[in-house]
């Protein structure tokens, strides 16, 4: 298709005709119409070149604009008339400055069909008021389009290499003159709020509708908070701020029945844990405890490194990122498409849901490879088991807990986590020293009120008492007795106790500690090894703890973004004394001990570790009560009593002596078995007859032996005899042969005592043996 003439056979508009304005004044000359066209005319007589500067029509246009700009917009006309001729060119400057603006961004129209196109003077005029947009170029970056961009002279400069260096120092000045500017009125609003008059009135307990605000319901909570707000301002800066005949005191009181109305607290813990902190950072800790921790997960360095578990997790929809510097196997989960509980990664045992702050107690242990290591409550089994990988599945560890339902869990924990170097038990706690000791570690992660979890069991706020504050650390300090008397303090690389708890009280941590250091004094506090946490109290609500509670660490919600956590660590570095007070209560004097010392005062003494060797009860009812026994005379007659009842209930005569009846039938009871009884002792004691004629017999025996063998004569005496007779013979002969009878009486005597040796070596083995007659008549028969 041809290029159409539509566009360009349109002209410039006309000039106005005022007549068919409506809005206008009566007297408004035609003049600024007239006015224009000359000076437009003369811009035709010169070179195309010089048209930009030869405008004044337009740059009068732009001056006229800019005062309009700057100055405050006038009010709305009343009528027609008083509008003014100003106004009219001014709209024509602003709508001349419009399609200049248009021009600057680029036609539609090519340059290159510009000029192919046959521009007549009949078709737009003689004024030649149609300009190139190249000639607009230049004036048109001087234009304002913005209330910024007003002032001309505030031309950017080019960044270069030459200018940089002073363009950065300028914009530092500029940054620094803003920041100046803001903190000056930061400061002047710090002063508008604490001048006098704006004093907040906090115990004002009306609205402006006059309801009560401590009773307001759930979408008026709003002005409660405002003035929990208003009271924590006036606690930090209560000289200012505080009402004139208004103690410190009633603020507090006010807070803290505002923060009991607020959070859901009963009043006596909301004024345990307000006496922990200053009132703001009390605030900061009651508004953290309402937003759940972060999920955190630990690495099974067992099975797997963090950084592929990380890399596995994110191709599974999971957004994670590093707990922290401070741990090397913590991920923190911020959104999971999938179920973390039961991903194929998490069946496998390479990650184990786990709170941070449980991370810290097995850090603060820090267990070394071949140990032998206790964790007194182990179950679930998340410490126990990083105590498995920090050890690498050498050495021992004994995973005990006192709940046989949740050892269950423990098993399963360590079975899919590939532990393989752990014993699980089921004793209670206070056992320990009895059932084995020397270990080189000992974790203990007390029991315990659960303050610091708030954000986790929300019943927490109304269901601790008094009572559950006395209770509780009552047991943990037995605990903690047990477990220091179950390390070896001889162990080269250990002898360390970690105790910990999620509260935050001081009644189960640092008085738990201080009782623990003044029992035992072969224990002392060492530093935990853990990169942050807040220092342990030394100083609070008039209790004074030892100096070395600083080496102790708190953890806070509000502060880490974890649990409220307790860490302290003990080194022992000598025997239990042996009159310390034992895990039980009860004081170990062993006077044996002490009497054999007395007796051999020469030898130096040897310190020994008293070791309670008790044996362990098979009921727990059997054990000794710290709080006392029963009162048999006093229980007698409830017995009694009740007894009396029930044969009542049962239709019997209650004033029958039912204590004869039981006592003939304990007799019949009992007779059964005496008699039983005593037919076995006569069975042993015929037995015993039996035995004893046995051994007569076997006497009789031994003796009717003894007189065989003194009858019985020897060879040595039977030579002796020939040669008494044949002595005889001789000298009744008196003859020459007695000398050749002498010869072999002699020899008949030398064989006779060959004879002789040869039975006693052959009555030497028959004499070990039976050493029976019987054998002793054949040696005879030999002879």
């Amino acid at each position: 298709m041809g290029k159409g003439r539509r566009m360009i056979k349109q002209g410039p508009p006309g000039p106005l005709d005022e007549s068919l304005v409506t809005r206008k004044r009566k007297d408004a000359p035609p003049a600024p119409v007239s006015a224009q066209q000359p000076k437009k005319r003369k811009t035709q007589t010169k070179a195309p070149k010089k048209a930009p500067q030869a405008n004044p029509g337009r740059a009068g246009a732009k001056s006229k604009a800019k005062p309009v700009k700057k100055a405050a917009p006038p009010p709305p006309p009343q009528s027609d008339e008083e509008i003014s001729d100003a106004d009219f060119s001014d709209a024509e400057a602003g709508l001349d400055a419009k399609v200049s603006r248009l021009d600057a961004l680029g036609s539609d129209i090519e340059s290159e069909d510009l000029d192919d196109l046959d521009l007549q003077d009949d078709e737009f005029g003689d004024d030649g008021s149609v300009l190139d947009s190249g000639d607009d170029e230049q004036p048109l970056k001087k234009n304002a389009m913005w209330s910024d961009d007003e002032d001309d002279d505030d031309i950017e400069e080019k960044l270069t290499a030459a200018n940089i260096e002073g363009l950065s120092r300028k914009r530092d000045m500029e940054i620094a003159i803003r920041e100046a500017e803001a903190a000056a009125e930061l400061e002047e609003a710090q002063m508008q709020t604490n001048i006098v008059g704006d004093r907040p009135k906090v115990f004002d307990d009306e609205d402006e509708e006059g309801r009560p605000i401590t009773n307001l319901v759930t979408q008026d909570m709003q002005l409660l908070r405002t003035r929990l707000n208003d009271t924590i301002r006036v606690l930090d800066d209560f000289k200012n701020l505080g009402e004139e005949g208004r103690s410190r005191t009633e603020y507090r009181a006010q807070l803290l029945q505002d923060i009991c109305a607020y959070y859901g607290y009963s009043e006596f813990l909301a004024d345990k844990l307000l006496e922990l902190f200053p009132a703001r950072e009390a605030f900061a800790f009651f508004e953290a405890n309402e937003t759940p921790r972060p999920i955190v997960i630990r690495t099974n360095t067992l099975r797997t490194h963090r950084r592929e578990l990380a890399q596995s997790l994110i191709q599974r929809g999971v957004q994670l990122e590093p707990v922290g510097k401070w741990s090397k196997v913590g991920l923190q989960i911020f959104d999971s498409q999938v179920p973390l509980g039961a991903t194929p990664e998490y069946l496998a045992g390479h990650y184990i849901l786990q709170a941070a702050s449980s991370f810290l107690p097995v850090m603060a242990l820090a267990p070394q490879e071949d140990e032998r290591v206790l964790d007194m409550t182990a179950a679930p089994g998340g410490k126990t088991t990083h105590i498995a990988a920090l050890m690498k599945n050498t050495g021992c560890v004994f995973a005990n807990d006192a709940n046989k339902d949740r050892a269950k869990g423990l098993i399963g924990n360590i079975h899919r986590l590939g532990v393989r170097n752990t014993v699980v038990c089921n004793y209670s706690a206070l056992e320990f020293p009895k059932v084995m000791g020397g270990f080189d570690r000992v974790l203990l992660d007390a029991p315990c009120s659960g303050t610091g979890v708030i954000a986790k069991d929300a019943s927490v706020k109304t269901n601790k008492t008094e009572a559950d504050f006395l209770k509780l650390p009552h047991l943990q300090k037995q605990l903690i007795l047990a477990a220091i008397d179950s390390v070896d303090h001889h162990s080269k690389t250990g002898g360390y106790i970690v105790y910990s708890t999620c509260s935050v009280t001081v009644e189960e941590n640092e008085q738990v500690v201080q009782y623990a250091l003044n029992k035992r004094p072969n224990v002392k506090l060492v530093e935990t090894g853990l990169v942050f946490g807040k220092e342990g109290f030394t100083k609070i609500g008039g209790k004074i703890f030892h100096p070395s509670m600083k080496m102790t660490r708190r953890y806070y919600p509000h502060a880490y973004n974890v649990d409220g956590f307790f860490v302290a660590k003990f080194k022992k570095v000598a025997a239990t004394p042996a009159n310390a007070v034992l895990a039980g209560g009860v004081s170990a004097h062993n006077m044996g001990k002490a009497k054999s010392n007395s007796t051999t005062a020469s030898k130096p003494p040897v310190e020994e570790e008293y070791v309670d060797k008790r044996p362990v009860p098979e009921n727990e009812e059997e054990e000794d009560s710290d709080f006392g026994g029963w009162d048999d005379d006093e229980d007698k007659v409830y017995m009694e009593r009740a007894e009396r009842a029930s044969m009542r209930k049962k239709g019997k005569n209650p004033n029958a002596n039912p204590k004869a009846a039981r006592e003939k039938e304990a007799q019949n009871d009992t007779a059964a078995p005496d008699a039983a009884a005593k037919k076995e002792v006569k069975s042993t004691s015929a037995l015993a007859a039996a035995a004893k004629k046995e051994v007569k017999s076997t006497s009789a025996l031994a003796a009717a032996a003894k007189k065989e063998v003194k009858n019985t004569p020897t060879p040595a005496a039977a030579a002796k005899k020939e040669v008494n007779g044949s002595k005889a013979k001789a000298n009744q002969s008196g003859t020459s042969k007695a000398a050749p009878e002498k010869v072999a009486a002699k020899k008949e005597v030398n064989g006779t005592s060959k004879a002789k040796k040869a039975e006693a070596g052959a009555k030497a083995p028959s004499a070990s043996g039976a050493g029976s007659t019987p054998k002793k008549k054949t040696g005879r028969k030999s002879i």
